[in-house]
């Protein structure tokens, strides 16, 4: 079990607290030692793997090939994680505003072997159009599915995730699985990306995900889960 997971957080300096404690809150209730690692920008355009022009607009970083803004730095390199991982078992990516509320080792158990990849399939339309310290809220199709993400690293059709193609078509393509059939997209129960303020407040979570602002940011100190996510960065700061 421990050689059939490896574990992924999207990093961006703007939000190294919160990638901090999420890191922290996944530590503490693993039964078993797995590596987590940063989905860091810069590491990857140094490897070569993540080639994609951006350029900054009026102070938020912009990818030119999707001609849209990018609210992390990690928007886009998230789907490089099939690369990073290898090539057997299974690999999770989720974003930095989350809170790990559970064993994460515990997401196999819902892993299906016949899909490519295993997500939350979320029914998530913002009312909003801005989210996240003023970022804004763009639109397409499946948002918030490639928040947290189970790969499966055997799947024949991860092939077709190459990284040419992470690096040329839009990001809106990659977070709607364009690669893959869409019977090849597999369902994890809503409690492992729950999305403060839209999934079904009676269902309790195992991963929040503060995709609109998490407590670190002004107006939104008193979001749900709030207090339990400065517990979990309090005990990371001692």
């Amino acid at each position: 079990m421990q050689n059939s997971l490896r574990i992924f957080v999207g990093y961006d300096p703007r939000e190294a607290e919160a990638y901090s404690v999420a890191r922290e809150s996944i530590r503490a209730r693993l039964s078993q030692p797995v590596r987590i690692n940063g989905v860091v920008l810069d590491g990857l355009k140094a490897k070569g793997l993540y080639r994609r022009p951006t350029e900054v607009r009026n102070a938020k970083l912009w990818d030119c090939i999707s001609e849209a803004p990018m609210s992390t730095e990690f928007a886009i390199s998230r789907f490089l994680v099939p690369h990073l991982a290898g090539s057997q078992g299974w690999a999770v990516f989720m974003d930095c505003d989350v809170l790990c509320r559970t064993n994460l080792v515990r997401i196999l158990d819902h892993a299906d072997p016949a899909k490519a990849v295993m997500v939350v399939k979320h029914d998530y339309a913002p009312s909003s159009s801005v989210k996240m310290d003023g970022q804004e809220q763009t639109r397409y199709a499946r948002k918030n599915w490639s928040s947290v993400m189970l790969f499966n690293l055997e799947h024949v059709s991860n092939v077709n995730l190459t990284v040419d193609l992470i690096n040329s078509v839009p990001g809106r393509d990659l977070h709607r699985f364009c690669w893959l059939k869409d019977d090849e997209i597999g369902e994890l129960p809503p409690e492992w990306n729950f999305l403060v303020g839209h999934t079904d407040p009676k269902i309790n979570p195992k991963i929040v995900h503060f995709t609109e602002g998490g407590p670190w940011m002004a107006g939104y100190e008193n979001v749900s889960f709030a207090d339990e996510w400065r517990g979990e960065r309090n005990r990371w700061a001692a």
